[in-house]
C-alpha cells in the first residue's frame, strides 16, 4: 500500500494560513476583486492538496496529477480575471471559459494520454487560434491592450506547443511548463497593468508573478543544462508566498486609502466634507494672496429640502442631495471646488480667475437649476434654493471671516425672499435673522412661487 506524500503537508499548512489572514483582511473590505483572490488561493490550497496524493497508483495518482495541475492554472486564470477592468463584457467572459476549457483539456490530455496522443496537436491549435478569433471578431466593438497581450502570449505558447509537444525524452514536461509560464506570465502583466503604483504592496505582488511564472523556466533550464544541481523543492514555491504577502499588502493598502477618502469626503454625495473644504479654502486663499488675485466663496442652502424629507420620505431626500451634486460638478471648472458642508447645504470656491461679477453669474446659474424640476424615484421635486457670495480680499482677508460673510448674505437672500413670500401673501414681514449691512450684497434672484399662491 503506498502512503501518501506528507512532505506536501508544510506547504498545504503554510498557505491555509495564509488564505485564512487573506480572507481576515479581506472581509474588512470585501469587493468582487478580493473575492476572486481568495477563490484563487483556494484553489493554490486544492493544488498542494492533490498533489498529496501524487503516489497513488493508475488512476488515482493520476486523477490526483490531473487536479492538481488543473487547480494551478484556475488559481492563475482567477487571478487574470481578478485584473480585467471589462469584466462585464460578453466577449471577455467568452475568452475566459475558451482559456479555461482549452487549458483544462490539454493538461488531461498530458495527464491521462501518452504524449505523443493525437488531440494534442489540434488542442494545441485551439489554444492559439479561439482566443484570437474572439478578439479579431469584437475588435471593431471592444478593444483593450490587455486582451492583445493575453492573445500575443496564446498564440506564442501555441506555437511553442507545436513544436516541443511531441518531443519524445522531455516533450510533455517542456509543454506543462510552458503552459504554466503563461499564465502565470499573463498574470504579472495584468497586475502591472492594473497596479501601476510605487507601493510596497503592489511592487511585491508583481515582482512575485514574475518570479513564479520564472520558476517554471528556471527549472527545467537547471534539470537539462546543470543535472548535477537539485534545489530544495521548496525554493520554487516562495514565488507563491511572496505574492501572498504582496496582495495582503495591496488589500491593507487599499483600506486605508478608504479610510483617507472616507475621512474627507460625504458618504453620500461623494464630495468634500467641511474637513477638507476648510483645507482647500485655506489653500485657495493662500494662492490668492500669493498672486493678487481674487477668490469667491459661494454657500448655497436648499430652501425646500425638508419639505422633500416630510413628504417623499428620506431616500428620496438622499437621492435629492447625490443630483444636487452632480449639477453643481457640472456647472463649474476642474479647477473649483464642491463640498457639501452640512445635512442640506453646499459650498462652492472659485479660484482665478474669477471676479465678484463671475461668482455672481455662477450663482445665478445654479439657482437656476435648482428652481427646475427634478425626477427622483418617481417623484417630480423643486427645492430651490438660497445662495451667498463673498469675495477674497474685498470682503474678508482670512477663511474665517470669508465663511461668515457668505453666510450672513445666504440668510439675508433667504430672508428676502421669505419676506417677499410674506407680502405676497398678506403677512407682516418676517424679521431677519441677522443685522443688515449697507456694505452686503444680496444676489437678486427670481424665487419659485409657492404651491398655494398657484392653486388661486
Amino acid at each position: 500500500m503506498v502512503s501518501l506524500d506528507w512532505g506536501k503537508l508544510p506547504d498545504v499548512g503554510a498557505v491555509a494560513l495564509l488564505t485564512c489572514a487573506f480572507a481576515s483582511v479581506a472581509r474588512r473590505c470585501f469587493t468582487a476583486v478580493s473575492g476572486l483572490w481568495l477563490t484563487g488561493w483556494l484553489l493554490i490550497e486544492l493544488h498542494f492538496a492533490a498533489f498529496m496524493f501524487l503516489p497513488l497508483r493508475g488512476n488515482l495518482g493520476a486523477g490526483a496529477s490531473f487536479i492538481g495541475l488543473a487547480a494551478l492554472v484556475w488559481a492563475g486564470m482567477t487571478f487574470i480575471w481578478a485584473c480585467v477592468p471589462y469584466r462585464a463584457d460578453f466577449s471577455s467572459r467568452c475568452m475566459l471559459a475558451v482559456l479555461i476549457v482549452t487549458n483544462t483539456l490539454y493538461l488531461g490530455l498530458l495527464c491521462f494520454a501518452p504524449a505523443g496522443y493525437w488531440a494534442l496537436t489540434p488542442t494545441a491549435l485551439l489554444l492559439g487560434l479561439v482566443p484570437l478569433g474572439i478578439a479579431l471578431f469584437t475588435v471593431r466593438s471592444f478593444n483593450h491592450p490587455l486582451r492583445w497581450s493575453l492573445v500575443s502570449l496564446y498564440c506564442g505558447l501555441s506555437a511553442f506547443l507545436l513544436a516541443v509537444q511531441n518531443q519524445p525524452d522531455n516533450g510533455a514536461d517542456l509543454a506543462l511548463n510552458a503552459v504554466f509560464f503563461t499564465v502565470y506570465f499573463g498574470c504579472g502583466i495584468h497586475f502591472w497593468y492594473t497596479y501601476r503604483r510605487a507601493t510596497t504592496g503592489a511592487l511585491i505582488t508583481i515582482a512575485g508573478f514574475l518570479a513564479w511564472a520564472a520558476v517554471f523556466v528556471v527549472a527545467p533550464g537547471i534539470s537539462t543544462f546543470f543535472p548535477s544541481l537539485h534545489p530544495e523543492s521548496e525554493v520554487w514555491n516562495l514565488p507563491k508566498y511572496v505574492v501572498a504577502v504582496g496582495m495582503i499588502l495591496l488589500l491593507l493598502e487599499s483600506q486605508i486609502e478608504d479610510n483617507k477618502y472616507l475621512a474627507l469626503h460625504d458618504e453620500l454625495t461623494g464630495l468634500p466634507n467641511r474637513r477638507l473644504f476648510q483645507d482647500r479654502l485655506a489653500g485657495a486663499l493662500e494662492r490668492a494672496h500669493r498672486t493678487g488675485k481674487q477668490a469667491a466663496l459661494l454657500l448655497v442652502d436648499l430652501d425646500h429640502f425638508k419639505q422633500v424629507n416630510d413628504t417623499a420620505g428620506h431616500h428620496v431626500g438622499d437621492l435629492l442631495l447625490k443630483r444636487v451634486g452632480e449639477i453643481f460638478l457640472g456647472r463649474i471648472r476642474r479647477s473649483d471646488t464642491v463640498a457639501r458642508t452640512g445635512g442640506d447645504e453646499f459650498s462652492v470656491i472659485l479660484e482665478d480667475p474669477t471676479s465678484r461679477e463671475d461668482a455672481e453669474r455662477v450663482g445665478h446659474s445654479l439657482i437656476q437649476l435648482l428652481n427646475e424640476p427634478l425626477e427622483l424615484n418617481g417623484h417630480t421635486v423643486r427645492v430651490g434654493a438660497s445662495v451667498g457670495i463673498a469675495v477674497y480680499p474685498e470682503d474678508a482677508f482670512n477663511a474665517e471671516s470669508l465663511c461668515i460673510a457668505a453666510d450672513r448674505r445666504m440668510y439675508s437672500d433667504k430672508n428676502a425672499a421669505r419676506t417677499e413670500a410674506s407680502v405676497e401673501c398678506g403677512f407682516a414681514p418676517v424679521s431677519e435673522p441677522f443685522p443688515a449691512h449697507s456694505e452686503q450684497r444680496v444676489l437678486p434672484r427670481r424665487r419659485l412661487e409657492p404651491s398655494s399662491l398657484r392653486s388661486r
